[in-house]
């Protein structure tokens, strides 16, 4: 009898080492990163980098930060807020790591805008510009909806022009918008066509308004964002 009790015993103990096993195999284990749906991690892309500083000195980036030349951060137009990304540079072979908390580059041709000191990690001061590839390898943000994505049309000094192109798109994109933005350079009317599920779709809308209006529109993630560089 007791050796059946004790038998009976360590089936039991087995049987809840074996459900306490099962369940924490299912879940996430311990540091392992959790990531929202969509979200990019692996994502590789090469193009031109540049850099910021001193006239952006504490003024609130995009993601409601307050922008430091001195960390390594970096600006661009999809990748969600909190990313971490290392990025290399194709010319020197020198990289460093660094978190997307703002919008941007605008100018025309440039994939990330980074800070000065990504951009003296980097050896790029004295250029100003360099050919870099970023590859994401982590998240560090709030896990959530990562927002939709919007086409920049056209951006103006005065609100006037930017109505009208904004009027100009309303029959096509319910959902555009101007969007009003303080920079160095003063206030900016930024008109924005969307939103968009996919950037299969956002692309090809950049490519359907290029085409209509003679401009060279860009992507943007629209997660509430702020000014960017």
């Amino acid at each position: 009898m007791g050796e059946r009790k004790t038998e009976t015993r360590g089936l039991l103990l087995l049987l809840l080492f074996l459900i306490a096993y099962s369940d924490g195999c299912s879940g996430l284990r311990p540091g392992t990163p959790a990531y929202p749906v969509g979200y990019p991690v692996g994502f590789v892309e090469r193009g031109s980098a540049s850099w910021y500083g001193p006239g952006f000195q504490g003024n609130r980036t995009a993601n409601g930060d307050l922008y430091d030349m001195r960390q390594l951060t970096a600006a661009h137009r999809t990748l969600p807020f909190g990313t971490v990304a290392v990025v290399r540079s194709l010319n020197t072979g020198r990289q460093v790591t660094v978190r997307i908390n703002d919008r941007g580059p605008l100018a025309r041709g440039r994939i990330l805008d980074v800070s000065h000191a990504g951009a003296e990690a980097l050896g790029m001061l004295g250029r100003g510009t360099d050919d870099i590839e970023l590859h994401v390898i982590s998240y560090r943000g709030n896990i959530g909806d990562l927002g939709t994505l919007l086409v920049q049309v056209g951006s103006f000094a005065d609100p006037a022009n930017a109505h009208v192109l904004l009027d100009r798109l309303k029959g096509r994109y319910p959902g555009c918008k101007v969007v009003s933005v303080d920079l160095p350079a003063g206030r900016r009317y930024r008109v924005y066509a969307g939103p968009f599920q996919t950037e299969p779709a956002a692309e090809q809308a950049a490519s359907q308004l290029k085409s209509a209006l003679d401009t060279d529109p860009f992507i943007v993630r629209d997660d509430h964002a702020g000014p960017g560089p």
